[in-house]
């Protein structure tokens, strides 16, 4: 175990080391005019995939990745909030395939997710198709 925590510490000094240097040299150029401005972060606009993941966080159906609520044209899906997914009536099911199937397939994801972070449980008579949606969307995708 103080193997891992020392060797943690190692490499947390290791990536300062290299960040500081990064900095130095960055700073360097600057003053001797190869660069004009520092080199600064950028924010991604769109939501293409970044492709460092093996799952792409936009397929993902984890509520975890995303903390923004985002609404598919199913406001009316909120009276549902806090029913336990097994407590549905097939035509309140019906509801939520009528959303589902009016969406992208490139959607889902998200919208399951907006599900999530709204307390709204999706009906166990619908989560296979949910589930199929995505997986064949994420094999499409790896093909």
């Amino acid at each position: 175990m103080s193997y891992l925590i020392l060797s943690l510490f190692i490499l947390a000094a290791l990536a300062m080391a290299a960040g500081f240097i990064r900095e130095k040299r960055n700073q360097k150029k600057l003053e001797r005019g190869e660069i004009t401005e520092l080199p600064s972060i950028k924010q991604v606009e769109d939501m293409t995939c970044c492709g460092q993941h093996e799952v792409c966080e936009k397929d993902s159906l984890l509520a975890a990745l995303s903390k923004e609520i985002e609404y598919y044209n199913d406001e009316e899906l909120d009276r549902y909030r806090g029913r336990a997914s097994d407590n549905y009536s097939e035509d309140e099911a019906e509801e939520f395939r009528e959303v589902l199937y009016t969406m992208k397939e490139t959607e889902v994801a998200g919208w399951v997710r907006s599900l999530q972070l709204r307390a709204v449980e999706l009906p166990d008579q619908v989560k296979d198709e949910v589930f199929l949606i995505v997986g064949e969307r994420r094999f499409a995708k790896s093909s």
